[in-house]
């Protein structure tokens, strides 16, 4: 049995529709946070704020504003000598880095007409300072040369680079030991991040070790590492990170040409050198910790998580009671059981593997087992609506049989055997493709995303026609009908059902296909809420709301407590004994008084 759920979808959508005419003819009455109405009809971001799609002036509702990163390109805001720019929510300053300070004891100031940032160290120290800032300037300089962004020769590319970095580490080192009195030098800027650490003491504790950290990238080395045994005077390390030399070197260039596996970038690109020279073997190993620029959601993972929980238990219930309950086992109950079968196995697997990424065999087994499993299920999706549609057609035949026998035919053949030929079919084409670096599902690359989407979008379209098929049947059924009070009640509860059909079986998923513009934070929260709980809306619409179900229910429920109550009676007549003959008013401890 399905149930009109798609009416909150379709109030959703209106009132949404209608928020986005008032807002766009009368007024901007609410306006995004961290945005203003302009003219009493628009909202503009404040200043330090940036809207999502772009546009100065909007009239979206669900339209946000984005906090501007001043100190990082396009905008890298230029804080002068011995300084660094901050961002903060909706603004920035800028302030003097370790050794200077703004006088007269000023912390923060806003550009660099402000700066007058004393050198409160030594000479030599204010020296190797202006040293690293002449590296920082220049290393902001070659990530300014468009020429060799749109160098389409990697080759290319790699080798000015690998220059690059190799006169970066040489200056800085060498920066760092012309001060060794200054044994921790830090300086950064929206494109470079340094810090050196100078050994003098040969190494004084044994197992020591030295923490560098650096845009939230860090590395621990031992000390006995940096000063390399023999090497006579003051010893160096430096640990720099480049946050935008990213946008240079991507994650294509980690892969290798005869591999087919995807990598991805997900943090800064960092390096580390030791001086005054090179140590090629290490006594200990150094552990360099990273932080991920992309940071998954953790409350639409927890969000996730509980929903499918959740769907497994009503799912497991909905397919418990298609099998046990003979009352309303036919076509449409079968529909419903293997549907219920295969949402059931795609979300537990996809609980309990989808970040199972480590074998690489697995997790190519995990994500076409996801493949078949999700595109059987929206097989049977498709063959729910196909039902629907015949049942509506055949309103006034009494005799279902044609259609039953039809269903029947076709159903087991199309709903296994589509997706297994279509899965056999990419795997043999391009087996590679399945399980990506974070998770056991299918690659984006080539395409490939579509041997998934393609199916799904025809099949929700084909039911959307189908829908839009059996209401107009409905519609000519019900004007036909005067008095037949019970084939309107059935006539009713196939609408009922028509509209449960496309909500369950189509709308949840086609929010998965929405996200994407300012509203795609939003369309990825209704998808994961939605759609985590769909086994939960089947047992609704299928168990709950389905009389003949609720009459099962009862009568199975009935039968419990008459059997726990045949037990407790047996109980208490094995404990009297045959010849037990207890007057009226005995009772004996921990049993029931009994009068018949």
């Amino acid at each position: 049995m399905q149930g009109p759920l798609l009416l909150p979808g379709l109030c959703f959508l209106l009132s949404l529709f209608g928020a986005v005419t008032q807002k766009t003819k009368t007024s901007c009455a609410k306006c995004p946070a961290n945005a203003s109405c302009v003219n009493n009809t628009h909202c503009t971001c404040d200043h330090g704020y940036t809207s999502g799609s772009g546009q100065k002036l909007f009239t979206f509702p669900l339209e946000t504003c984005n906090d501007i990163d001043e100190c990082k390109p396009p905008y890298s805001i230029y804080c002068g000598l011995n300084a660094a720019c901050h961002n903060v929510e909706g603004s920035f300053y800028c302030h003097c880095i370790p050794g200077y300070q703004l006088l007269p004891r000023n912390e923060k100031f806003n550009n660099s007409n402000e700066n007058i940032c004393q050198d409160t160290t030594s000479s030599k120290t204010t020296q190797g300072r202006k040293e690293l800032q002449k590296i920082v300037d220049k290393f902001e300089s070659f990530l300014t040369n468009q020429t060799l962004r749109s160098t389409e020769e990697r080759q290319e590319i790699s080798s000015t680079v690998t220059t690059i970095l190799r006169d970066v580490e040489s200056k800085v080192l060498e920066t760092a030991l012309k001060a060794p009195e200054q044994k921790v030098l830090k300086i950064q800027n929206g494109s470079l991040a340094i810090e050196t650490r100078v050994i003098t003491d040969n190494c004084s504790e044994e197992r020591k070790t030295f923490n560098l950290n650096v845009q939230m990238n860090s590395m621990d080395i031992g000390c006995n590492d940096i000063i390399q045994g023999d090497t006579q005077g003051p010893s160096a390390i430096a640990f720099i990170s480049y946050s935008s030399l990213g946008n240079i070197i991507n994650a294509t260039f980690f892969e290798e040409m005869d591999k087919k596996d995807q990598v991805y970038l997900n943090s800064q690109v960092v390096s580390a050198a030791i001086g005054p020279k090179r140590n090629v073997s290490l006594s200990k190993s150094v552990t360099l910790t990273f932080q991920h620029v992309k940071k998954e959601d953790p409350v639409l993972t927890i969000i996730t998580y509980v929903g499918l929980s959740v769907s497994l238990l009503c799912l497991l219930l909905a397919a418990l009671t298609f099998l046990l309950c003979k009352a309303i086992q036919n076509t449409s109950t079968s529909l419903h059981l293997h549907l219920s079968l295969c949402l059931f196995l795609a979300h537990l697997l996809f609980l309990v593997g989808i970040d199972r990424t480590e074998p690489k065999m697995l997790c190519s087994i995990i994500a076409g087992a996801l493949h078949y499993l999700y595109l059987a299920a929206f097989t049977w999706m498709l063959l729910e609506g196909l039902h629907l549609f015949l049942t509506a057609r055949n309103l006034t035949v009494v005799n279902y049989s044609s259609i039953n026998r039809l269903m029947k035919w076709i159903m087991f053949p199309v709903g296994y055997g589509v997706p297994a030929v279509t899965v056999a079919i990419s795997a043999a084409s391009r087996p590679h493709l399945y399980g990506t670096a974070d998770r056991c599902w299918l690659h984006l690359d080539q395409g490939f995303i579509w041997s998934f989407l393609g199916p799904v979008c025809a099949i929700f379209s084909v039911n959307l026609v189908l829908f839009i098929l059996v209401f107009w049947i409905l519609k000519r059924k019900l004007s036909s009908l005067n008095s037949e009070v019970s084939t309107i009640q059935n006539t009713r509860m196939l609408a009922f059902k028509a509209t449960a059909q496309l909500f369950i079986l189509g709308c949840t998923w086609c929010l998965g296909l929405l996200q994407v513009g300012p509203a795609a934070q939003v369309m990825a929260y209704l998808f994961a809420i939605i759609n985590s709980l769909q086994g939960f809306f089947i047992f609704l619409v299928y168990c709950l709301l389905s009389q003949q179900v609720q009459k099962q229910y009862r009568k199975w429920f009935r039968e419990i407590v008459k059997s726990k109550s045949e037990s407790e009676t047996y109980t208490l007549s094995s404990k009297m004994g045959p010849d037990s003959k207890p007057s009226e008013g005995d009772v004996f401890p921990g049993q029931v008084k009994i009068k018949y």
